[in-house]
């Protein structure tokens, strides 16, 4: 690897391991191998253009790797595959805790950074769609807009109401059968209305 590739995957292991907010230049250096800190400013200007760079790749990879998990429950509408979905999307709140945190501090940084916060918007549109498709099995090329619009950024938004219980409070967050139970709750309360 060169000192750019040796800088994304030092950044990558310094925001698994100290997160966006404390990780300074010269952690990245340490991570990369000892790669220069003028390293850093002469392939991406700044520790917070790094940063991005190795957030936007790992959360890419982590998409493929969820997106692939995601795609065993396509189609499957009974409540037991769509449980089992849950809990595949709470153990990844565990075991890519770090991630998680990254990703959460970098929609804050988002604020500041135009850039970022197009690649995150750009990721919530896929995501949307994506999740769409697979709750209802079928191509994305093959979706209605509207099932985007409401069962894909409704899911999204459950997804990401649950992943915040998790990481502050991982005891107390609901388990995939009580997400499913308060969906049904919820379902019930609006066939009423």
């Amino acid at each position: 690897m060169g000192n750019r590739e040796d800088l994304v995957a030092g950044a990558r292991r310094c925001l698994e391991e100290k997160g966006w907010a404390r990780t300074t230049v010269r952690d990245i250096a340490a991570a990369s191998g000892g790669v220069s800190m003028a390293a850093i400013g002469y392939h991406f200007g700044s520790r917070e253009a790094l940063l991005n760079t190795a957030l936007i790749e790992a959360i890419d990879e982590w998409g493929s790797e969820m997106g692939r998990t995601l795609a065993n429950y396509a189609g499957d509408s009974s409540g037991g595959q769509y449980e089992a979905m849950w809990a595949g999307i709470t153990e990844s709140f565990s075991t890519h805790r770090n991630l998680w945190i990254a990703t959460i501090e970098a929609l804050l940084q988002s604020e500041h950074s135009p850039d970022l916060r197009r690649y995150l918007a750009g990721a919530q549109v896929e995501g949307r769609r994506g999740l769409a498709a697979i709750l209802l099995g079928v191509e994305e090329s093959a979706l209605a807009e509207g099932s985007v619009r409401s069962l894909g950024a409704v899911q999204m938004a459950l997804f990401s109401g649950v992943m915040v219980q998790w990481l502050t409070d991982p005891e107390q967050a609901p388990s995939a059968s009580e997400v499913v139970a308060g969906l049904r709750a919820i379902a019930t309360i609006a066939d009423k209305h």
